[in-house]
Order: C-alpha cells, then structure tokens, then sequence
C-alpha cells in the first residue's frame, strides 16, 4: 500500500513478558509489546498476543521514569505497577538483541513503572468484548504459572533461571511505588 505508516513505524523495541489481570492473579497471559520511546521519561508499547502474522491486538502499556512517576498524584500511581521483578527475574526479556544490548535496556527498565490496558482477551473471546482490564507485572517468584514461563522459553530457545542469572548485577534497590 502506499499509505504512510509513520506511527507503527516507530515501534522498534520488542519485549515479551507476561501481565495478570488486576484482582485476579489466576488471569495471566504472555503479552508481546512493541514500543517506541518517546523520550528518555516515557515509552508507549502497543501489546499482541503473538508475534506471528496472525497476532491480535490486545492492548497498550505506557512506560514512565521513576522521576516522571513521582510527579503523579497518589491515586494515579495506583494504576501502575512496577518492572523491578519482571527484569531481575528473568520474566522480562528483549528477543532478538545480543545479550549486552538487552542487558543495557533491562538495566533502563528496572527503574520504570507501567500502566497497562488490555482491551481483548484473545484466547478466551473472538472478538474485543467488554470494557479494559487494567493488567500488572508479577512481583515476586511463584505468581507467574510455569506453564506459561516454560512454553515462552521453548518458543524463543532461551533459559529464563540464565537470562536471570545474568541479571544479578542489575542494582537490588527498592524502587517505590504501586506494586
């Protein structure tokens, strides 16, 4: 076609992590997000269910600093969550890039908060019905189904206990905010 495509063209960074849906951590999915950055405070992602020609849209995360996060009011922050455990877990990952450039871009994300809406359960639903679901990260081993971890590993032929181990150097601060 020769429409422009300017918008979707800016969306050069791919990550792949996994979201449950707020107040019913037994509603997880694998969600593949393809981001541009706006600036250095704030990226916004368009979320898939795949990454394969027939993937569905599904829903958008917005990606904020530490700095930019803290100027929002108290109950904004409530709908964001952090990314501290999504990376040092290994649960978080950048496909496609050589480990020192993802290792550089998780070091930038472990400081960051979300505020993600899924607008259609693909696997569940034909079509987009309801309302959005605001979604969160998992902040703690044990929250995320294996299945789903060990079905992501098969598909991109990693080691999520390596890709964790590789992060161990990734500063342990406590970020604050909405958990």
């Amino acid at each position: 076609m020769m429409q422009r495509k300017t918008p979707i063209n800016q969306l050069e960074m791919y990550l792949d992590g996994f979201h449950y849906r707020d107040g019913d951590m037994n509603h997880q999915m694998e969600a593949h997000h393809y981001c541009e950055q706006v600036n250095n405070d704030f990226t916004q992602c368009a979320i898939y269910d795949g990454n394969t020609d027939d993937a569905k849209l599904i829903g958008v995360e917005y990606i904020v600093s530490n700095s930019l996060f803290n100027t929002l009011p108290k109950a904004e922050q409530a709908l964001w969550h952090t990314h501290t455990h999504e990376v040092t877990s290994g649960q978080l990952i950048a496909p496609g890039i050589p480990r020192i450039a993802e290792h550089e871009l998780m070091e930038k994300i472990y400081q960051t908060k979300g505020k993600t809406w899924h607008l259609w359960d693909s696997h569940q639903d034909k079509l987009p019905l309801g309302g959005p679901h605001l979604m969160r990260s998992f902040t703690r081993d044990g929250q995320l189904k294996p299945e789903l971890l060990k079905a992501r590993d098969k598909r991109f032929n990693i080691n999520t206990q390596e890709v964790r181990d590789s992060r161990k150097d990734i500063p342990q601060a406590a970020t604050q905010g909405s958990e």
